[in-house]
């Protein structure tokens, strides 16, 4: 029977090989499936806290995008930064506020996802939830978003629409920390 010699050059090289191949299959499924996230700072709070960590749909920006949805931008501020919004106004539609009541095409939008318990708090702070906006009217290729803590968030009322284009994925997958595993 004939010894099995180990070769540490092959071993290497295997190792080496295993390595690309993990790499290979990070670099596509982070480019093309889903997207690597962090959430940084409070303007999603309580939805999104700060410093959770999760993933996005990439594949799911191809599709339609509806409203409420949680999205991640590109951030308008000149910066390599991405913003974690929802959808609020959908393409060719009017928005704005008025005495805390969001209107599109003038009919009062519900926002059920909203924590009441922390709109109350918010309104007897700062008397109000959402600061009077608008009228915004979206083009054919133009969304409308807000982070759900709006007296603490940088959104379209401040730097406007975002195009279809500046949406790099859509949804939410939270698994740290782990007690708020799960999609958003």
């Amino acid at each position: 029977m004939e010894e099995e010699r180990f070769d540490i050059k092959k071993e290497v090289f295997d190792f080496v090989k295993l390595l690309v191949f993990w790499f290979v299959v990070f670099m596509v499924v982070t480019r093309f499936i889903v997207n690597p996230i962090q959430v940084i700072g409070n303007s999603m709070y309580p939805t999104l806290k700060d410093k959770e960590r999760g993933f996005s749909s990439i594949i799911s920006r191809n599709f339609d995008i509806h409203r409420f949805d949680i999205v991640v931008v590109e951030a308008k501020d000149n910066s390599n930064d991405h913003w974690v919004k929802r959808v609020i106004g959908m393409p060719n539609e009017t928005i704005e506020c008025r005495d805390d009541v969001i209107y599109i095409n003038g009919e009062p939008l519900e926002q059920d996802f909203l924590d009441e318990e922390y709109v109350a708090s918010e309104v007897a702070t700062y008397g109000r939830f959402t600061e009077d906006f608008g009228p915004f009217i979206l083009g054919e290729d133009e969304y409308f978003l807000m982070g759900d803590n709006r007296q603490h968030s940088t959104d379209s009322r401040v730097v406007g629409a975002f195009h279809k284009d500046e949406i790099t994925s859509v949804g939410i997958f939270i698994y740290y920390p782990f007690d708020e595993f799960g999609v958003k």
